[in-house]
């Protein structure tokens, strides 16, 4: 079965109806396999919009501190020992407080789970760096995935379309010959 690179199975597009649709396999049950097939599509898609989400959150905070610490760094090239840097630091999402910083050389960094650990600035800057670049890496294949899903979401309905149409098409065929046949 064919996949795309990360392993989302690609939906089957019905050319020939009949191909489908036989007497082991009626109508009903191609229908309700397509219609799982959509559910399950749907489920992953659901899934990758909260990643996505997510992701839309993560990336401007490692951004913004990124920044900070590349800021840092740069203060703490040129910086003698007593000088101090006044900022602003944000204590919730509407509140900052106004505070004197002495560079030191390092800074703590959250890493989830309740865990802060002190890097040198140096390193801080390339873990932010290389945190940023998957970040960005997993985004832009969460995207491609979004759009994978609904291409094979469309791919199914279309097919669930196509077999229903023809149900119909085969039903009338039927009543007609059979309201011939009670003509004669």
């Amino acid at each position: 079965m064919e996949t795309n690179p990360r392993g989302i199975p690609k939906a089957p597009f019905v050319e020939n109806v009949e191909d489908h649709v036989s007497e082991q396999e009626p109508v009903e049950i191609v229908l309700r396999k397509f219609q799982e097939a959509v559910a399950k599509y749907k489920f992953m898609e659901i899934n990758m919009l909260q990643r996505k989400r997510n992701l839309d959150s993560k990336v401007p905070e490692i951004r913004k501190t990124l920044e900070m610490v590349q800021f840092l760094q740069s203060q703490g090239d040129d910086a003698d020992d007593t000088k101090e840097i006044e900022t602003l630091y944000e204590l919730n999402d509407t509140l900052y407080a106004t505070a004197k910083v002495q560079p030191t050389g390092k800074v703590c960094l959250w890493l989830g789970a309740n865990v802060m650990l002190e890097y040198p600035v140096e390193e801080a800057a390339s873990l932010l760096t290389s945190k940023l670049e998957a970040a960005l890496k997993t985004l832009k294949n969460t995207e491609e995935d979004l759009a994978y899903l609904r291409d094979q979401i469309t791919t199914m309905e279309v097919n669930t379309a196509r077999v229903y149409n023809w149900d119909v098409k085969q039903r009338r065929l039927a009543r007609a010959k059979a309201d011939a046949a009670g003509e004669e």
